[in-house]
């Protein structure tokens, strides 16, 4: 990997890169990304590529904040980490890991050092998780990951109003 930004004992999280369109592709194809993150689907290579080439233009500006998980033993793209800035100025946790690669403790092992890394370079002390309330799996992830439930109901989710849960993050002082 070339731009490694932080490190866990099983990933690089660094920047995207254009050859990464494929894997993206393929990785976002799943049933459960259809279902719970049908704007973040891309069919083609070619849609994967314009997007990623719009992710990578954006990285000198610091947002989106949105890297790749690479596995340290093969350089293989399994997923990625994102912070995303939200108009009240809070920001919201997000993530997605290839269904491979799914059930083995990797987005866990990747917020463990992501989240305070950007607690620290964006110099706030909270940050949110809102999932379909239906994902039971990315609800575990969170509330594994140190995140306080604080709302359960109707919202406007990936532009429909869902039953949604939104969790909290805060670092303790």
């Amino acid at each position: 990997m070339d731009t490694v930004l932080l490190e866990t004992k099983r990933l690089y999280i660094g920047e995207f890169k254009p050859d990464m369109a494929l894997k993206v592709s393929q990785g976002s194809l799943d049933e459960d990304t259809r279902k719970f993150l049908p704007d973040e689907v891309f069919e083609t290579e070619e849609e994967a590529k314009e997007t990623l080439e719009f992710l990578i233009s954006q990285y000198h500006d610091g947002n989106p904040l949105i890297y790749p998980l690479i596995l340290k033993t093969d350089d293989s793209y399994i997923g990625y980490v994102e912070a995303v800035y939200l108009k009240d100025g809070s920001y919201e946790i997000g993530y997605h890991i290839n269904e491979e690669y799914r059930r083995k403790g990797y987005i866990k092992e990747a917020l463990s050092v992501f989240i305070p890394y950007i607690l620290r370079i964006k110099k706030i002390d909270e940050i949110y998780g809102v999932v379909d309330a239906n994902n039971i799996a990315s609800i575990r992830v969170l509330e594994n990951t140190g995140f306080k439930k604080v709302y359960e109901g109707i919202a406007r989710y990936h532009h429909q109003d869902k039953q949604i849960v939104k969790y909290i993050y805060k670092e303790e002082k």
